[in-house]
């Protein structure tokens, strides 16, 4: 492990150093072994607890970061890790950089008067998740171990306290960058974007203000396509702030996020999602305002005349939109098994989404079942019968084989979920999770087990997710 992080030398007081709390009786619930090996984490299993709780401390030197964040809209200058403390980062197999980070470890400078703890639920769900979204095909962080604390954490109700060990290619945020341009900080700004150039583009080779206006596309490219993954398995973030958008294009922060059932662009899930900001249908115009965000930050690198930096960066900000409608369409496409290309392909595809609307069939198992008709296997609901007509004369002998990688047989049922939060809420452990994890894994083939975790609730109108802060 690499124990000397960069981010010491952004800016100061970028990372301010901070141990972990210890707590008083650790307990290894979960471990990503296929992970650990991965990344060549060798701990030893008797010291796994105390290690990813934060307990053995005499080799960490850990840092929680800054960060600013537009959440729900509202900017507020000064959140950063507040019950988080970064240890340092380990290589995978190319020689990539992965932070680690524990989450739940206790109050840091920036916990604004809170306790620093995390709930147990929020950790078994932010585990499941994040591993269903790696086997899903989609950019995400990763999660290695959930210790038990040993204590209570004070929420409403009182609950169980845990502590996730969390990987990712960077903890880079938008807000990130929204911190340091809040202070005026140019100098810090040039080292962040140079150190997240460094990090996830490398092939940017640019200097000057066209290096920055490189890294603003990449960016603006990465989240297109993590909006657009997103929306093929009908995962909705919940969250969609400032300072849980990473420009490395990966998903964090799983607190409030839900997987769509009955279809429909309006759904949402998260309880503090009054307005529906980040419903299933809006997350691309969130990804893309919060990268307009990042380019307001990036204007001193840019060009001292604002105004002229605003002119530079404007066409690549509008672009977002262009880039997203290329390729939503071609995740339809994939997910329909089109065969070339038709100007009637957008009528075919808006058709069926009003009848998976209307008729409230739920997403992923119509697809599952348009795929498997295509073998003579499955039916397809009547509902869908004459629209069906029109597009199998828009397959070929290909689209089996394309419609089945792009659409999954498994997702993680939000009340798959619920029932293993329980279970752990009252035993910490569940059967459940691991028998559903082995489905999970291979969540595109038909396995023994799989059908068991196919059905989709009967109504999940008044489902509602939680942050767990």
């Amino acid at each position: 492990m690499n124990l000397m992080p960069r981010y010491r030398q952004v800016a100061d007081n970028f990372a301010i150093e901070d141990r972990p709390s210890k707590v008083a009786a650790p307990q290894l619930l979960l471990w990503n072994d296929s992970l650990a090996k991965a990344f060549n984490i060798n701990v030893v299993p008797e010291l796994r607890a105390s290690t990813f709780s934060g307990n053995e401390q005499q080799a960490i030197a850990a840092v929680a970061l800054g960060y600013s964040g537009h959440q729900f809209g509202h900017f507020s200058p000064r959140l950063g890790d507040g019950r988080a403390h970064f240890l340092g980062a380990v290589e995978d197999a190319q020689n990539q950089l992965w932070d680690i980070q524990l989450k739940g470890s206790g109050a840091t400078p920036y916990s604004r008067g809170g306790d620093g703890r995390c709930a147990l639920g929020p950790a078994i769900r932010e585990y499941i998740m994040s591993e269903a979204m790696q086997a899903l095909g989609i950019k995400t962080t990763r999660c290695l171990a959930v210790v038990g604390s040993g204590e209570t954490v004070y929420r409403n109700p009182p609950q169980p306290g845990a502590i996730v060990t969390r990987l990712a290619s960077s903890h880079i945020r938008v807000g990130s960058f929204q911190y340091l341009a809040t202070q005026g900080d140019v100098a810090g700004l040039k080292n962040l974007a140079d150190l997240a150039i460094e990090r996830h583009y490398p092939k940017i080779q640019a200097t000057g203000p066209e290096r920055y206006l490189a890294f603003l596309a990449a960016v603006i490219k990465n989240q297109v396509e993590l909006v657009v993954s997103w929306m093929r398995v009908g995962f909705i973030h919940g969250v969609m702030n400032t300072d849980n958008t990473l420009v490395s294009g990966e998903t964090i922060d799983y607190g409030p996020c839900a997987m769509m059932n009955s279809f429909d662009f309006d759904t949402v899930f998260s309880s503090i999602d009054k307005q529906g900001r980040y419903a299933f249908g809006n997350q691309p115009n969130i990804a893309n305002w919060n990268c307009a965000r990042l380019a307001e930050s990036l204007i001193p690198l840019v060009n001292d005349d604002d105004e002229q930096a605003v002119a530079l960066m404007t066409p690549i900000i509008d672009g977002f939109a262009e880039q997203f409608n290329v390729e939503f369409s071609a995740m339809w496409a994939t997910k329909l098994g089109l065969a070339g290309t038709d100007t009637a392909d957008k009528e075919l595809i808006a058709e069926l989404l009003q009848l998976l609307k209307e008729h409230q069939l739920d997403y992923t198992n119509t697809f599952d079942a348009l795929t498997e008709s295509l073998t003579g296997g499955v039916s397809i609901p009547e509902v869908l019968v004459q629209w069906a007509g029109k597009w199998q004369k828009r397959t070929d002998d290909r689209s089996y084989t394309v419609m089945r990688a792009a659409n999954p047989r498994v997702i993680p049922r939000n009340h798959v979920i619920e029932k293993i939060l329980s279970e752990y809420n009252k035993t910490g452990s569940s059967e459940l999770l691991h028998e559903f994890m082995q489905v999970m894994h291979t969540p595109y083939e038909n396995t023994d087990k799989l059908a068991k975790f196919q059905d989709a609730p009967s109504s999940d109108k008044e489902y509602y997710t939680f942050c767990g802060t």
